[in-house]
């Protein structure tokens, strides 16, 4: 089995930069904040030969309230189902309440624990790790996360116990299957506090992330895989994105573009809108991103229990009117609170998912094309009509159609839109923008056709005549030098 190593400790002890060390990554937000981390987050490193899961967690402070219990509570679930826990404090600071509180916790859970000393780069590590005698933790591992000092070290030597108290092989196929994003990855994506959080929980069947009645809960992606139905699935928590305007701290900075940056992975994106509020602007915004990107894109209209009628047709009309230029999207008026429509998620995800994969063939995209072009003709541009000839399948999700022809570069947005709604129609591809490409065939004889040129009579004609009057120039330039000498004699 492939150990699952817990990184617990108060807040701001540097947990999240021990993690991106050990999982040579940048996953993790790292800020000068206490608290920034509020949701479990798992990666995978590996040293050599042996390979671990890290689960990066919230800092626990013992007098938790609010949103910071919930976080706690985050934490001491991932002490639980961890096999090895790595307990960091902060050299510098020396032993504090907090830490106390973590390690008498630590000693009543059945788990191998480490006391790691953080941040002993340009201190005396031993005379810091005395501070910590107390605890009882025997030898502490001495490191410098933000450098990366002392890390490999602590790492072989956890590693190196956990297989001298578990010398079972370890299953190959076990890790490729541990934490790796897998099967179709989800992006929840919207708003601030329209219940993004909330919606996981509920697709999970768990309390898997922190969900709290405050904006901005959510800080970092989170990348949950699991399996439904024998299908798999990854799920992307994210933060919410503000108006740009909004967003002043650095964190919140970072959570954006960890935000978009996990559309781009994403395969579908779940775009989470808030019933009682209606559309706005910002919505628009993130689904301008999600379209340019590529992405398949299901909509989700939360919050939409307790309702009254009225308002329910209210919002209707103006989904209808505002979302007219993505009307290939799935929307789904749901409540991630009570569970209500959630289930039916699956159908439209599935549905994008597969449409926006499909694979294509060249000879049924090239009729279809045929088909269109004798319905409705390309224009005419400077007299010659546009001409498209065939036309193939280029990448996947989004489905690319690449179609080529003559003057191609000049074909109008409405004739594209015209293209795109046929294929559209006829393949019957649903949840997923369709991108079409033109290129201008080059014509293969043109050489062949010069040279026929030259060798038949029109191409002899054409080289008499110049050679004529390339001769016809000759004698009238010679005719006026003489006449210009004669002039000078004269004179």
């Amino acid at each position: 089995m492939v150990p699952v190593i817990a990184l617990v400790g108060r807040p701001n002890v540097g947990k999240s930069t021990l993690f991106n060390r050990l999982t040579r990554s940048r996953d993790a937000l790292v800020a000068n904040v206490a608290g920034l981390t509020r949701d479990r987050k798992y990666g995978e490193g590996k040293i050599g030969a042996s390979p671990y899961i890290v689960v990066d967690t919230g800092g626990i402070s013992g007098d938790e309230e609010g949103i910071d219990s919930v976080m706690a509570e985050q934490s001491l679930a991932a002490i639980r189902e961890a096999d090895i826990v790595l307990f960091l404090v902060d050299a510098r600071a020396g032993l504090t309440a907090a830490d106390e509180m973590i390690a008498d916790h630590l000693r009543k859970q059945n788990k191998r624990y480490h006391l790691v000393l953080n941040k002993t780069d340009s201190i005396d590590a031993d005379q810091a790790e005395t501070d910590f005698a107390v605890l009882g933790f025997g030898e502490a591992f001495h490191i410098a996360a933000v450098h990366g000092r002392g890390v490999r070290g602590m790492i072989d030597g956890v590693l190196e116990e956990n297989k001298a108290l578990n010398p079972e092989e370890f299953d190959e196929e076990y890790e490729a299957e541990t934490v790796k994003a897998r099967g179709i990855k989800i992006g929840i994506v919207g708003r601030p506090n329209v219940g993004k959080s909330t919606l996981v929980n509920r697709l999970l069947g768990e309390d898997r992330v922190v969900v709290y009645d405050q904006a901005g809960t959510t800080r970092d992606s989170v990348y949950i895989p699991y399996e439904r139905f024998g299908q798999e699935y990854t799920l992307i928590d994210t933060a919410g994105v503000r108006r740009r305007g909004k967003v002043h701290e650095i964190a919140e900075k970072f959570s954006v573009v960890k935000t978009l940056k996990a559309i781009e992975d994403a395969n579908v994106v779940v775009l989470v809108v808030d019933a009682r509020e209606g559309i706005v602007e910002q919505d628009l915004h993130m689904l301008g991103f999600v379209l340019d990107a590529g992405r398949a894109v299901v909509i989700a209209v939360n919050k939409w229990d307790g309702m009254k009628e009225e308002e329910r047709k209210r919002v209707k009309e103006e989904l209808s009117r505002r979302l007219e230029f993505i009307n290939f999207a799935r929307i789904h008026m749901i409540s991630a609170l009570h569970g209500t429509n959630v289930g039916h998620l699956y159908e439209s995800i599935d549905e994008a998912y597969e449409c926006a994969t499909r694979k294509l063939s060249t000879n049924q995209l090239t009729r279809i094309l045929e088909d269109a072009v004798k319905i409705h003709q390309p224009p005419m541009v400077r007299n010659r009509r546009i001409k498209l000839r065939y036309c193939h399948a280029g990448a996947m999700n989004p489905p690319t159609i690449i179609i080529h022809g003559n003057q191609t570069e000049e074909v109008p947005a409405s004739y594209k839109r015209y293209l795109e709604n046929t294929f559209r129609k006829v393949l019957k591809i649903m949840g997923t923008p369709i991108r079409i490409e033109f290129r201008t065939s080059e014509n293969p004889y043109e050489d062949r056709k010069r040279e026929h040129r030259k060798n038949t009579g029109e191409g002899r004609k054409v080289t008499h005549k110049r050679r004529t009057i390339e001769v016809s120039e000759k004698k009238l330039n010679k005719k006026k030098k003489k006449v210009q000498s004669r002039r000078k004699g004269t004179s």
